[in-house]
């Protein structure tokens, strides 16, 4: 199961300098390795799940080796409002040519790009690193590990997800299966005796690194959260350690 985002918030308020987006709890992302799937959620509710295919080189946030990062980052930039499906980027600029899916002998990012930035000491460099959630054309090998780093996505779904992700949400790279959990429902309202489904979303919840250094009252202290971190920190690096020997 993924960390409470409690757990998190600490981390988060000792590296404020880093976060600039402020943090959306309210929209979130957890992309499961072990998967090669990505779940939108909202309101702690699931609103979709997307194939992907996270890096062919493994896990990590080393420089130069190509991984893909684990643990929580935040939506950072989003670039490719209303592009074409398949438009080409080359350093997040347009090309202007558009590919089609499974184009032969082509590897470019497309559609969309949504730019994640790290939130923890094990994904500092993500920003730097230019991890991405984005399209390709290669859309046969979605669903299995292919990529240089990046998550990518058919660009048919990138283009859906960007259109409901906002800047600030919360994402969270696991190696691990995603969580059962249930599909959000349409919230219903009565007018002149006509049920109607309100498709309005509620508005995000902001919150600021700031914020976060302070934790409501009856939860856990800044200390514990640390301790928490850290623990978790310890348990995973002694996971991939354990497969690694297997």
């Amino acid at each position: 199961m993924p960390r409470p985002l409690a757990i998190i918030f600490s981390v988060i308020s000792a590296t404020s300098a880093f976060a600039i987006a402020p943090l959306d709890t309210s929209n979130q992302l957890i992309i499961s390795v072990r998967d090669q799937k990505l779940m939108l959620l909202r309101n702690g509710s699931k609103v979709a799940i997307y194939p992907i295919s996270t890096s062919m080189f493994g896990l990590g946030d080393a420089w130069g080796r190509m991984t893909t990062p684990l643990g929580y980052l935040s939506v950072e930039k989003k670039i490719g409002d209303n592009v074409p499906v398949g438009a080409v980027f080359h350093n997040r600029r347009l090309t202007g040519e558009v590919l089609q899916p499974n184009a032969p002998g082509r590897d470019p990012i497309t559609t969309r790009i949504i730019w994640l930035r790290g939130l923890e000491a094990q994904n500092a460099h993500a920003f730097q690193r230019c991890i991405y959630i984005h399209g390709t054309p290669e859309e046969k090998k979605i669903g299995r590990p292919a990529s240089y780093g990046c998550i990518r996505m058919k660009s048919k779904d990138v283009a859906e997800l960007y259109a409901q992700v906002p800047i600030g949400a919360v994402v969270q790279i696991i190696p691990d299966r995603l969580p059962k959990l249930e599909k959000a429902k349409p919230r219903q309202e009565t007018s002149g005796g006509v049920v109607a489904v309100n498709a309005t979303p509620e508005p995000p919840q902001q919150i600021s690194a700031t914020t976060l250094a302070t934790p409501p009252s009856g939860s856990l202290s800044v200390e514990q959260m640390r301790m928490a971190g850290a623990l978790a920190g310890a348990r995973q690096k002694a996971k991939l350690a354990s497969n690694k020997r297997l």
